[in-house]
């Protein structure tokens, strides 16, 4: 994909969504940390049924780590490895109570040393709460990215880099949320809904599916 083509890729998808965020839930910085943390193999659906209760009796890394992980546990119990899950933001909040005096550090390096927290996590809390040009590449961004042609790669690091090179401005903030939102529900894996895709022209994809109801395509 082209400069000008990869600028008009974002255009529109800004115009059809000006402000777009992440579907995950979350009331403050530390809030949205846990989230992302616990969203690993987890729908943000899920995650959002099982932390609104949570995130109404716990609000920083002070209050999660007095619940407890036996706690916690029952809040999250229908998330998948919710056992790992528990023990890690257990430990990452005493993490951040004992270095950073309760707070979530504005730092990717930083983050990506707390227990459970990978590069994906910490691009997203960079992107969402610190506004920094971060791609986090989930497995949505993954696929738009290698099939539409616009950041192909063979590993998530490898298409982040492709995206950091090739987004323009004004649209790298949002990128991530763009990308993600555009595969979740348009470009999907199984069977992508070109009839409606407003980027459809764009795309470097072979097997468009250009009419609704018509065979399942390759990823």
């Amino acid at each position: 994909m082209k400069k000008d083509q990869i600028f008009e890729f974002f255009r529109r998808l800004a115009e059809a969504n000006p402000a777009p965020e992440t579907e995950l839930e979350f009331g403050n910085t530390y809030q949205l940390l846990v989230a992302v943390t616990l969203s690993a193999q987890a729908t943000d659906v899920g995650v959002n049924k099982a932390t609104r209760a949570l995130f109404r009796e716990v609000r920083t890394p002070a209050e999660m780590v007095a619940l407890g992980e036996e706690g916690l546990k029952e809040h999250i119990k229908t998330i998948g490895l919710f056992n790992t899950k528990a023990k890690n933001v257990i430990a990452l909040s005493q993490i951040l109570v004992d270095r950073y005096g309760g707070e979530v550090p504005a730092d990717r390096d930083a983050m990506v040393e707390l227990p459970g927290v990978g590069r994906k996590t910490a691009n997203v809390v960079m992107n969402c709460a610190f506004g920094a040009e971060t791609f986090a590449v989930d497995t949505h961004i993954f696929r738009v990215g290698n099939r539409t042609g616009l950041a192909k790669g063979k590993t998530p690091l490898a298409v982040e880099k492709q995206l950091e090179k090739k987004v323009p401005q004004p649209f790298r903030v949002g990128a991530h949320h763009w990308l993600i939102l555009h595969g979740r529900y348009i470009c999907k894996a199984r069977t992508p809904e070109c009839w409606r895709c407003p980027v459809v022209d764009l795309c470097g994809f072979r097997d468009k599916v250009l009419s609704k109801g018509a065979k399942k395509a390759a990823a």
